[in-house]
């Protein structure tokens, strides 16, 4: 399986298009950039970006998908070829999702790899930090969701798990600023997550981040086949990828919350990097976006023992190993499915 880059367009007003089998970007009629096509699995575009139809239509052909979305990241569009993988497994996944059984199963063993593994960041943050009060909140919170996930083995339905989660969920954001260095606090407090739009600078980052994140898990669900749009603890909604939030949830401490916490420690991600919006919205300027497009591709590289399978695989890899073995639950070939928590 080989780990193929996906194209992040940022720059308001760029124009892509086809160049023979090259993709080539302009800004204002000045070629910025050129990538052959075999090198890419998807294009993503932020905001006002020009797509040709050539190169529609060529990515279509190639199996390669285009998604557009908003300045925020926010999901607009989608587009890609035929659907790819066995109908009988999306066959088998629609009729899993009557089986009250099966979706609570499937639901703790999603939360219960988030839980984990956002429990480990926060013990990396405590090991990290040489603050005494905040060694001990954070430790204090870490040893709730140890708490919590022997709690989830007993959740009784979906309701209660999804309240396990939002509980978690408050603490784990509350807590989170402590592992920034003392002197970036001020610039990045969290209130809390906020999301359509992003009221503050962390928020900002992180929803970037997730975005870029959600497209690589959605990708990821769909080369195995499986329906993207038919979930297990989130609920199925009109235009929702339920299935691919499931996945995403063990994935967002791992790629998204520890890389971000990484930005800000090392200086590469600066309060001046934001842009503040009437009405409240904060969002990333367009050359930080892509010190962060950067950041986050370097992250996929990096390689780590996947526990279930004993092997090293990049991190990008994991999310389509880990749909794989949704794929495996699903069809009954497995008897639970197993989340991606490394040590």
């Amino acid at each position: 399986m080989q780990l193929l880059n996906t194209l992040y367009v940022t720059t308001p007003d760029a124009y892509v298009h086809l160049d023979n089998d090259t993709l080539r970007i302009e800004i204002e009629h000045e070629t910025r950039l050129r990538v052959p096509l075999h090198h890419l699995s998807s294009v993503v575009c932020f905001g006002h970006v020009m797509v040709s139809p050539g190169l529609m239509h060529r990515l279509a052909d190639d199996g390669k998908s285009l998604v557009l979305l908003d300045g925020h990241g926010r999901f607009k569009a989608r587009l890609e070829g035929p659907v790819s993988g066995n109908v009988l497994l999306r066959q088998a996944q629609h009729g899993r999702l009557a089986s009250a059984d099966f979706c609570l199963a499937m639901a703790k063993s999603c939360i219960a790899g988030k839980l984990k593994n956002c429990r480990q960041v926060l013990l990396r943050g405590a090991r990290e930090n040489d603050r005494d009060t905040d060694n001990a909140a954070l430790s204090a919170t870490a040893e709730e969701f140890a708490r919590a996930l022997a709690r989830l083995e007993h959740a009784p339905d979906l309701d209660g798990v999804r309240g396990m989660e939002g509980d978690a969920a408050k603490r784990y954001f509350a807590v989170l600023g402590l592992m920034l260095r003392p002197d970036a606090r001020a610039d990045f407090t969290m209130k809390g997550r906020t999301r359509r739009p992003p009221l503050d600078r962390m928020n900002a980052l992180l929803s970037f981040l997730y975005a870029m994140l959600m497209n690589d898990i959605r990708s990821a669900v769909e080369s195995v086949g499986l329906d993207p749009q038919i979930g297990f603890l989130h609920a199925v909604r009109p235009g929702r990828a339920a299935l691919a939030l499931d996945l995403m949830e063990e994935f967002r401490p791992l790629l998204a919350d520890r890389l971000a916490l990484t930005l800000i420690n090392r200086r590469q991600i600066k309060a001046e990097d934001f842009v503040d919006h009437p009405g409240g919205a904060v969002t990333l300027k367009v050359d930080p976006r892509k010190a962060v497009v950067t950041a986050y591709q370097e992250r996929k590289q990096e390689t780590l023992t996947h526990p279930s399978l004993a092997t090293g695989i990049a991190l990008g890899l994991a999310p389509f190993v880990q749909a794989r073995l949704l794929a495996r639950a699903i069809r009954g070939d497995a008897t639970a499915y197993v989340p991606f928590c490394p040590k």
